[in-house]
């Protein structure tokens, strides 16, 4: 399966492992809560999707790489205790407690999340002398004579033999006590979650034409050649770094990261052309309505990479744009969220001091969240916002003397109501590029198979999905029709050539 429905597995596990009955029992005994084993290649985000489920279920996370482990940190040392049996006293020899079990508990004091999930990081990776407890832990959940606590659900991951020589192979009593799933990479998947992780536009519009390339792995004369999903959000980000230091990247820079010469070379080409089309088709212009017949010729006549590419660059600007309309648009709700709070409590001290209190509180919230890992960088940073938010307002009711809370209130909600005011305009601005771009596609290709795609890329993106929610764009819902009635037709037909 995709790493998306991988995801969603987890976390239907999770809760029904952890679902509990009247009696405030589990209801599938730990006993029977079988391990999950994540099998895949290298890069496709198997540690990233744990880290996911965790937070979206609102359950701790402890993560360990075991091949960094000997036997004596994940067992326990061994030490001499006193005991007695029958009357007479024997030296019997006993472990401390494994450093991963102690960490389970130290991540409960620190965070009060008695639940949560262990996981283990390339587990059929292990030393020989760790072999059997790594076995024993699967099967038993204890790390030498110490349980996993209740409550707590171990994963693990590791990759099929053909990506690593030091892996071992598990036996079939093993087998039969884990929940196996196989993950394999799914480019489609990955650019979902590209655009909302803002990957450069380059390298989604590259894989897009070289879907080939997106997890390759071979084995040659000269050793492992390859590119990883994980290789190219990596290069991604350090192409973004550079091009505010104002650096680009070359083919050797790539290189470190797509370790594969001849799709690393391929990159670098593109990416030098990625930049020159930026340059030639002025997007920003685009999307502020200039567009010139001579550039709708020159686009409708160059080769298909060309306007694949140039389409890129404007799917990447609107993509910018409404994360950004959908980040004030969060800050909004959760400001509004802390207003009504304020309006519904009764008044007993000063009113600027009681709505600080409150934003204190907010923030107090967000850093106790985001140590018990559950929020995610867009959501640490939207609350981080409202936060910000939430404090001027209370620096502009002291500064205003306001202690009466319906003096108070009227101040807070004229300030919301100009950030609304400002919202919509953004909103009603963003709405008017899209159609100014919708004006560009039509000009240059008419409505060829380009605008299928710029409709399907639409479709793709978390963020053009909820804006074209609040923005009624005729266009797109028209193509759109057209491209699932082409789809419905396509599936009946090959019903019928069955």
């Amino acid at each position: 399966m995709n790493i998306k429905r991988a995801k969603q597995e987890i976390k239907d596990t999770v809760q029904a492992y952890l679902l509990k009955d009247d009696e405030g029992e589990y209801v599938i005994p730990s006993i029977r809560q079988r391990p999950v084993l994540l099998m895949g290649p290298p890069g496709v985000g198997k540690t990233q999707i744990m880290e996911q489920a965790a937070r979206e279920c609102g359950i701790g996370l402890v993560a360990y790489t075991i091949t960094h482990h000997t036997r004596q940190s994940a067992v326990g040392l061994p030490f001499i205790e006193k005991k007695q049996y029958g009357g007479r006293e024997y030296t019997v020899t006993e472990y401390t407690m494994s450093e991963i079990v102690a960490s389970i508990y130290d991540r409960i004091e620190e965070t009060g999340l008695k639940e949560g999930i262990l996981f283990i990081d390339e587990i059929n990776c292990v030393s020989e002398t760790l072999a059997p407890a790594m076995l024993q832990f699967l099967q038993c959940k204890t790390f030498g004579s110490h349980k996993i606590p209740e409550g707590w659900i171990i994963a693990a991951a590791g990759n099929p033999p053909e990506y690593n020589k030091s892996v071992r192979e598990f036996d079939v009593v093993t087998l039969d006590r884990i929940k196996k799933i196989l993950v394999e990479p799914d480019l489609g998947v990955w650019k979902e979650y590209a655009r909302k992780e803002h990957i450069h536009p380059a390298v989604i519009s590259y894989l897009g034409i070289r879907e080939s390339y997106f997890c390759r792995i071979e084995t040659t004369v000269d050793g492992k050649l390859f590119a990883t999903p994980r290789g190219w959000e990596d290069l991604s980000q350090l192409i973004q770094v550079y091009e505010r230091l104002g650096k680009k990247a070359d083919r050797e820079v790539i290189f470190q990261y797509i370790q594969h010469p001849k799709i690393a070379k391929d990159f670098a080409n593109y990416l030098e052309l990625y930049y020159k089309y930026q340059d030639e088709y002025q997007v920003e212009q685009i999307l502020e309505g200039v567009i010139r017949e001579s550039l709708c010729g020159q686009v409708a006549r160059a080769a298909f990479d060309e306007r694949l590419s140039v389409e890129g660059l404007l799917l990447a600007k609107l993509s910018e744009g409404f994360g950004q309309l959908f980040t004030e648009y969060q800050v909004m709700e959760l400001v509004m969220g802390q207003l009504k709070a304020f309006q519904q409590e009764e008044q007993k001290e000063d009113s600027a001091a009681a709505f600080l209190k409150l934003a204190e509180g907010f923030e107090e919230e967000r850093l106790l969240e985001k140590k018990r890992g559950l929020l995610g960088r867009q959501e640490d940073k939207v609350r981080r916002l409202a936060a910000v938010r939430l404090e001027g307002m209370a620096g502009l009711l002291r500064s205003s003397g306001l202690t009466d809370k319906a003096e108070a209130w009227q101040c807070l909600r004229e300030r919301f109501m100009e950030d609304s005011d400002r919202y919509e305009e953004q909103k009603e601005q963003w709405g008017r590029r899209l159609e100014y771009a919708f004006d560009f596609m039509e000009a240059a290709f008419g409505s060829g198979q380009e605008l299928v795609i710029f409709v399907t890329e639409l479709n793709t993106s978390q963020v053009c999905i909820w804006f074209l929610e609040q923005y009624e764009c005729e266009r797109y819902f028209r193509y759109n029709k057209e491209l699932l009635f082409e789809e419905e037709e396509r599936e009946i037909g090959k019903v019928l050539e069955r």
